[in-house]
């Protein structure tokens, strides 16, 4: 925080003071890191691990989407409650905790004998993962301000991005040397690291007197849940449209409550009278349904189609997040200087013509014609969007909620995710050319929803510089 120890502060009281003021900087953006990559870590690594986990488990692909959407559900719906959370008892404390049951559904997960198991352990990952990134993000925006805080968002968001960079690179490696239960045991180090550096360097927030709105939280959870159960049931042929039907009525029940909650509520209705802020939340869902979807499949379409190992399909992803981690923490410093309206405009739009290159995969050419290309020109308009967005979100309501902003915004990215992977049971459940002409099929849907998302920043955003 912002006094010479690390003490009870409320987030006005770290904005309050000149920039590079924060005590211990280094540490708690150190500690923000190593929570907030434990789940960029987790997510990019299952993805490497889906043929191996199918086949040990005898796993079907409605089996393998949930093994991805068990986690994002919880992930999805409690990242709101989380932020909320976090500005009622303390971010630090919510931090410390999600690492805590991160680490300990990690030891559930590569002991699972099971599908069951393996699907309840995911789950008890997501609720985590849940209260630690949106207090991660939080401790961030309370403890810099101005350039300094877009400096260390460009660092965070770099930080994930190198995270995701090692994660299926590791990963792949140690499901083809060890097995993938190998693979969730890499977050019990790393979370050590971040529950010992938060709680000696990261100053806790004080209650800010809102009581939690549990409503809207087992509402949001259900209709995510029956969307969810509903998609995947759609996508494999296997009907699904009374539980769509039931999602979308719990929905509605959402809104409904949240609505007369007013500020009280966990999703404030009032924040989407700014054209702004529904940009950006138009531009989230967007364009990580899109990334999500496709970062899914082409590994898969990797290990399956192509027959590379788990390892050499991680490293075949490297040059996507290296190129983001080079280049967000530019972006960041960017965007306080400029403001976001430009780059989340011309990133989303660079990254579809990515997925337009990604739609060549498995035409029988080479990694370095096909893969390469295209995962570079994503890498590039991603660069551009994601520290800028994070900026932008946590710009956009005052410093008491920066929780509740940095959690309804990454609610919606892991929605988007969430969303794209219930629709690709037709493709998980494909083989051979059949596997890769619905993956050039998904190329070109993402390639479209990232357009979308580009021209919602274009014409929504607002043109000035950021406070």
């Amino acid at each position: 925080m912002t006094s010479t120890q690390p003490t009870a502060c409320d987030a006005n009281c770290a904005t309050a003071q000149p920039e590079g003021s924060t005590p211990h900087a280094g540490l708690v953006l150190t500690a923000t890191i190593l929570a907030s990559s434990l789940a960029f870590v987790d997510g990019s690594v299952v993805n490497v691990a889906l043929p191996s986990i199918g086949r040990d488990l005898a796993g079907a692909a409605p089996d393998l989407q949930w093994v991805v959407n068990a986690y994002l559900l919880p992930l999805s719906a409690l990242l709101l409650l989380g932020g909320a959370a976090g500005d009622r008892y303390g971010r630090r404390r919510l931090l410390v905790a999600g690492i805590a049951l991160f680490a300990l559904a990690s030891i559930l997960c590569a002991a699972a004998p099971s599908l069951p198991w393996l699907l309840a352990g995911r789950a008890a990952q997501g609720i985590g993962a849940a209260m630690l990134m949106p207090n991660s993000l939080a401790i961030l925006g309370s403890s810099f301000s101005g350039e300094a805080r877009g400096r260390a968002i460009g660092t965070w968001a770099a930080a994930g991005a190198i995270a995701g960079a090692i994660g299926p690179l590791a990963g792949g490696w140690l499901v083809d040397l060890i097995g993938w239960r190998a693979i969730f045991f890499v977050n019990l180090p790393i979370a050590a690291g971040a529950i010992v550096l938060a709680l000696r360097y990261v100053g806790e927030s004080t209650d800010d007197g809102t009581p939690l709105d549990w409503t809207g939280g087992i509402l949001a959870t259900a209709a995510l849940g029956a969307l969810t159960w509903g998609l995947t049931l759609r996508s494999t042929g296997a009907g699904g449209g009374v539980v769509l039907v039931a999602g979308a009525v719990l929905l509605t029940a959402f809104v409904a409550v949240e609505w007369r909650r007013g500020d009280r509520a966990m999703m404030p209705v009032s924040l989407f009278t700014s054209r702004s802020f529904t940009g950006l939340t138009v531009l989230t869902l967007l364009l990580y349904g899109a990334l999500g979807g496709l970062l899914l499949l082409l590994p898969y379409v990797l290990i399956e189609a192509d027959h590379y190992s788990a390892f050499a399909a991680g490293a075949a992803l490297l040059p996507l997040p290296v190129t983001i981690g080079i280049a967000s923490r530019a972006m960041g410093r960017l965007a306080a200087k400029t403001g976001s309206r430009l780059p989340l405009t011309v990133g989303p739009i660079v990254v579809a013509g990515g997925f337009l290159l990604a739609a060549r995969i498995g035409g029988g050419g080479t990694y370095w014609t096909e893969v390469f290309p295209a995962l570079i020109v994503v890498s590039l308009g991603m660069a551009g969007a994601v520290a800028p967005l994070t900026t932008a979100v946590l710009s956009s309501v005052d410093a008491r909620h920066t929780g509740t902003a940095s959690g309804f915004n990454s609610a919606v990215a892991r929605t988007g995710g969430m969303i794209a992977t219930a629709l690709l049971g037709a493709a998980l459940a494909a083989k051979g050319d059949a596997l890769v002409a619905a993956f050039q099929t998904a190329a070109f849907v993402a390639a479209a929803l990232a357009l979308g998302a580009g021209l919602a920043a274009f014409a929504l955003l607002d043109r000035k510089k950021p406070a």
